[in-house]
């Protein structure tokens, strides 16, 4: 009931003093606002990648070839010195080869699904006529389309057999159609192309037209008309036409449901092809990725950076708490007379201090719940013109009324301490 009735009192001192407590919660309203903004944006990027990377396969595990991190020790004047390696570039034999793939399919068929091979062909342009497209060349496998998102609207994608008999057939995006079949892309099926890459001209067949989509998180300054989409080949067409080296720097690995974790299993796959195939290699290493681990890694880069630009932003909560402290003397004093008469009328020290802080804790939350509904709207703003979907961490809203409460009970403990301890004689005398 005295916890009540102090709520009561509180709210009566507040609204009797609308601009003076106003002008008090504004640093707690800027500090929490500016908090809760911050924490909304780093959580809408990151759900924003997190997503992104799940399009992009969350179960996929890419392996690669990578040089070792090996120093040579060199002793001097009776001291240790580390030389690193001289860097070397990566030759045909140190490649995964095709019978490591096959190897590798046939030891955890169980686990993968389809393996996906890519290799960059280089970058080049299509023309007919006065039209051009700037196109990126990649040779692939049929497990391409296992581990990408690719939208086919016309034809069909390259099949096991263009892989395996070497057909120069191409599949193209709808974007570069447009602009080197303007006129009539409706029958691009079939149609013979040539592509220049460093000034050699390389004829393909086109069979299938694929939906090209912007990439959200490509920050190119790049105008529409210059931009370069991928064109895909059957992976041996390249490698036999553009004489690329045999084997691959990477390959990805779709894995099946029966991979309940990814991450033990990249590591399974890393050990199995260090120890049968690289254990004798001095310069090179396999290293495993997976996009959960990539993805973690980036939330973690984010939620730091997010953590440390809110740390500076919670200054100002610093600044509105000395505030609160402020207005809460000036209180006092001014209700000397009238903490005076209900310690005349056996009042003790502690209903008089709980009093006080009561008061305190009621501004400060005020200004947490005002500052979370600001600090909401400005982060769904920003997140919204960086093109993420807002959502606010419900961890932070409920961090922030606490802290909020924590500051008026803080910085409102001296004030009501103060007057706890006031004499009652000197309190009535008080003009």
């Amino acid at each position: 009931m005295l916890i009540w009735e102090n709520i009561k009192i509180a709210f009566a001192g507040i609204f009797s003093n609308k601009m003076r407590s106003i002008l008090t919660m504004l640093g707690i309203i800027i500090g929490i606002g500016s908090v809760i903004a911050i924490m909304t944006v780093s959580a809408s990027l990151t759900s924003s990648i997190t997503t992104k990377f799940a399009e992009l396969g969350a179960n996929n595990v890419t392996i690669g070839v990578k040089q070792k991190s090996e120093k040579q020790e060199v002793r001097a004047s009776g001291m240790k010195f580390g030389m690193s390696g001289r860097q070397k570039s990566l030759d045909e034999e140190d490649r995964i080869s095709d019978e490591m793939v096959n190897n590798l399919k046939e030891k955890y068929k169980s686990y993968i699904n389809a393996v996906s091979l890519s290799e960059d062909m280089g970058s080049g342009t299509v023309n007919i006529g006065e039209n051009s497209a700037n196109i990126s060349l990649s040779g692939i496998s049929t497990g391409y389309f296992e581990s990408e998102d690719i939208n086919l609207i016309k034809g069909r994608k390259i099949t096991e057999e263009d892989i395996s008999g070497n057909k120069a057939v191409i599949m193209i995006s709808d974007k570069a159609v447009e602009s080197v079949f303007s006129e009539d892309s409706s029958d691009v099926l079939g149609k013979k192309i040539y592509v220049n890459i460093d000034g050699i001209y390389y004829a393909f067949y086109v069979v299938g037209v694929y939906e090209y989509e912007e990439d959200s998180m490509n920050f190119s300054s790049s105008s529409d008309e210059d931009v370069t989409t991928s064109a895909y080949i059957p992976i041996t067409t390249g490698k036999k036409n553009l004489h690329t080296d045999d084997g691959y720097d990477k390959i990805t690995l779709v894995t099946t449901e029966a991979v309940t974790d990814v991450t033990s299993f990249a590591d399974q796959v890393e050990e199995y092809m260090n120890e049968k195939y690289y254990a004798t290699n001095d310069e090179y290493e396999i290293n495993s990725t997976t996009m959960s681990s990539l993805t973690e890694s980036m939330s973690e880069t984010i939620d730091t950076a997010a953590l440390a630009i809110a740390f500076i932003a919670g200054i100002s909560l610093l600044v509105g708490g000395i505030g609160v402290m402020n207005i809460m003397l000036v209180s006092i004093t001014e209700r000397t007379k009238e903490i005076g008469t209900r310690k005349a009328l056996g009042a003790k020290n502690s209903s008089i201090r709980l009093q006080f802080i009561v008061e305190s804790v009621i501004l400060c939350l005020i200004g947490g719940l005002f500052g979370i509904l600001l600090g909401f709207i400005l982060g769904a703003v920003a997140a919204s013109v960086m093109g993420y979907s807002a959502a606010a961490p419900v961890t932070a809203i409920i961090g922030s009324v606490a802290f909020s409460m924590a500051i008026g009970v803080f910085f409102g403990f001296y004030p009501a301490n103060k007057a706890a301890k006031m004499d009652p004689i000197e309190a009535l005398r008080y003009e």
